[in-house]
């Protein structure tokens, strides 16, 4: 397998020092607009005759076209925040490679009813041209990071092996991750971070379809393993809710997100203020979009990692019939300590918890033992094969067994 990366900030360039360690493809090429920033991903990944740095502007489609010719590749990697989507996906599908993104096609909320009905939901476009994916023979494998992504590979595990019925499947990330000196720290890209929280979340029920509500709604406080312990969580605009429903039986799907009060509150004032838009504003003659110049001000999340200590956690809790008939709830999941990321990998823990993923999956469609044609999402695939091999990755995932009654968690492996 020959792969391209499109991106070279955090999460391509922990996708390149995963892969580093894998004998699954021949070449590797990643690109970026800054192409020192893609040679330090190159360097960062070993003395490794694989790997190669080259320079591209995402946002140009003839500029992609023409680092896919100079680097044949089987499969495109986009690894750029989800505004670029658009280029690199049709790029991909032009060129008649095999594509996988991390974060699918941005939304678009209803202009009439944005906190009832969804406008253009995330990955329409990309599943609407479906069928031009199919007839090339094909495949564009959407959501394939942590979450989304891991938490769709634990749907489809808990739906074949661990529930007879499923009432409800929702998605719960949170952590108790910490950045010293920063009062207002994301640990993702603060576009992608807007884009989720600020957006109007969406929750899909059988009989009702996919609606809409006010950000942060519905908070619950979610028992959370590992010693994370309980953290409030709110809907969020998520892509699984988008995912989990085309191939999975059951009755709603959910995201929640661990923000924290203090976290949302910082949001909302951004928000209120104008600074969470991505329309240009004239300051003296000069244009800047003011979500530019936020990710201007804001420390690299890339680069927090050595101020960073604690957890994060990304999981699917599950409620339903088990196999014996009986009511039965669960939480499959996977966590991941800063320190020991950033002592094993030098990468900090969300960016390499989310490159992980990616690189599993390739290793599966290198070996044939995923295969498809067509937009897909990781439902569509085998669970067991991913989670066995992300053992023998060395990041193991877990099972809690969640009483009802008191959310107690019982941990099994």
């Amino acid at each position: 397998m020959r792969i391209l990366v499109v991106g070279a900030g955090g999460v391509g360039s922990a996708i390149a020092s995963i892969a580093a360690k894998r004998d699954f493809f021949e070449s590797f090429a990643i690109a970026d607009l800054d192409e020192s920033r893609a040679g330090r991903a190159v360097a960062q990944a070993g003395a490794d005759h694989r790997f190669q740095a080259h320079q591209v502007d995402a946002s140009d489609g003839r500029a992609l076209r023409r680092l896919v010719e100079d680097t044949h590749p089987d499969v495109i990697v986009n690894a750029c925040d989800p505004r670029f989507n658009p280029p690199i996906f049709e790029t991909a599908m032009a060129t008649r490679r095999h594509y996988l993104d991390m974060a699918m096609h941005l939304s678009r909320p209803d202009p009439g009813a944005p906190f009832e009905r969804p406008g253009v939901k995330l990955g329409d476009e990309e599943f609407a041209v479906s069928d031009r994916w199919v007839d090339a023979e094909r495949l564009a494998l959407v959501g394939m990071g942590a979450d989304p992504g891991l938490s769709d590979v634990f749907a489809r595990y808990a739906s074949d092996h661990l529930f007879a019925s499923i009432d409800e499947m929702g998605v719960r990330d949170g952590g108790d991750l910490s950045v010293d000196g920063v009062p207002f720290a994301p640990t993702f890209s603060i576009w992608t971070v807007i884009e989720e929280c600020l957006n109007p979340p969406v929750v899909w029920e059988r009989g009702r379809g996919w609606y809409t509500t006010a950000p942060f709604s519905e908070p619950e406080i979610f028992p959370f393993p590992e010693g994370i312990g309980p953290v409030e969580c709110v809907n969020v605009e998520h892509e699984e809710v988008m995912l989990i429903p085309r191939w999975i039986d059951c009755r709603r799907v959910t995201f929640k997100y661990g923000l924290g009060r203090e976290f949302i509150a910082a949001l909302e004032m951004l928000h209120k203020i104008g600074l969470d838009r991505k329309d240009q504003v004239d300051v003296r003659g000069s244009h800047v979009a003011p979500r530019d110049l936020l990710a201007a001000l804001l420390p690299d999340p890339a680069r927090l990692g050595d101020r960073m200590h604690g957890k994060t956690c990304v999981g699917t809790w599950v409620t339903g019939s088990g196999r014996d008939g009986q009511p039965r709830e669960l939480y499959l999941y996977h966590c991941v300590d800063n320190d020991e990321m950033m002592g094993k990998w030098g990468h900090q823990a969300v960016v390499w918890q989310t490159a992980l993923n990616p690189v599993i999956a390739l290793e599966l469609l290198a070996s044939g033992v995923w295969s498809g044609v067509g937009v897909l999402g990781p439902e569509a695939f085998p669970a067991t094969p991913f989670l066995d091999l992300l053992v023998d990755y060395g990041s193991p995932w877990a099972i809690a067994e969640m009483n009802p009654a008191s959310r107690a968690l019982a941990i099994r492996a």
